[in-house]
């Protein structure tokens, strides 16, 4: 059995309660996971003291950590164009992590991040073709009936359900190489508002079945920019999954409470 904790959209800098990132560090280091995962803006505006608080976060769980930036954690264009375009990442790098395609590997998961957050975009976030071929090397050499996971901080593909909303640049190669790869969870965040909902992809061979994708979109894990239904609201992700079927449990924090509980929890058969 495979577990991995999902946060993504933490935000330093606009922290939504006194409290909440005790909360939800003592609600991932209460269980034994195998993986946490943070899918982008750990900031807010990628200040030098929102990465050093972020770090300490970090620092904090007793689980190996993964992430990838968000494209908060990027350096905007008013502070120092070149910077943005040519470094945008640096601070990241430097207080959080120098690879921008980690990967992690454990006995039954494959998991593999994927940088969508680059200076030359504005928040919708971009793929680069060096990356995907990372990917594919990365998942090529994985056993076959291993947990396959892929992180990054935009979406690949418009969900229905969440209405408008931006996907990366190159999004189509994306999903055609996480298909190739046979990726089972997607997880990625931006949006702001908790969603789980699998995507079938079309075969590519008339009569034979697609692949099906399950997108995972995390709310912001402890800052004030929930958003539509989310709005006002934090939720993080548990996926538990074993070699026949995967759940997600959607976390909400409850502000009377002072701590996380499951709201919504959805199973898929791994196929």
């Amino acid at each position: 059995m495979a577990r991995i904790a999902h946060l993504s959209d933490v935000h330093f800098g606009k922290i939504a309660h006194p409290g909440i990132v005790d909360a939800i560090l003592g609600d991932v280091n209460g269980e034994a996971f195998d993986l946490v995962v943070v899918s982008g803006d750990l900031t807010q505006r990628a200040r030098r003291h929102e990465f050093t608080q972020a770090r300490a976060m970090l620092d904090r769980f007793q689980a190996p950590v993964l992430v990838v930036p968000g494209n908060h954690d990027v350096r905007a264009w008013w502070h120092d164009p070149f910077d943005r375009v040519f470094r945008s990442a640096r601070r990241f790098q430097t207080y959080i992590e120098p690879n921008l395609t980690p990967t992690f590997t454990a006995p039954g998961l494959a998991v593999f991040g994927l940088n969508s957050a680059h200076g030359l975009t504005i928040k919708g976030g971009k793929i680069r073709p060096r990356h995907l071929d990372a990917m594919r090397d990365y998942f090529a050499v994985q056993p076959p009936d291993v947990f396959r996971v892929l992180v990054l901080h935009h979406h690949l593909t418009r969900i229905d359900a969440l209405g408008g909303h931006d996907i990366a640049r190159g999004a189509r190669e994306a999903l055609v190489a996480a298909e190739e790869a046979r990726v089972d969870l997607i997880l990625c965040g931006h949006l702001h508002r908790s969603h789980v909902a699998h995507v079938e992809l079309a075969p590519k061979v008339a009569g034979e079945p697609g692949h099906r994708l399950v997108v995972a979109s995390a709310g912001t894990a402890t800052s004030s920019r929930g958003r539509a239904e989310n709005k006002a609201t934090n939720f993080y992700n548990w996926i538990t999954a074993d070699e026949e079927a995967f759940r997600v449990d959607e976390r909400r924090f409850d502000p009377d409470a002072g701590g996380f509980a499951t709201e919504r929890t959805t199973a898929f058969d791994r196929t």
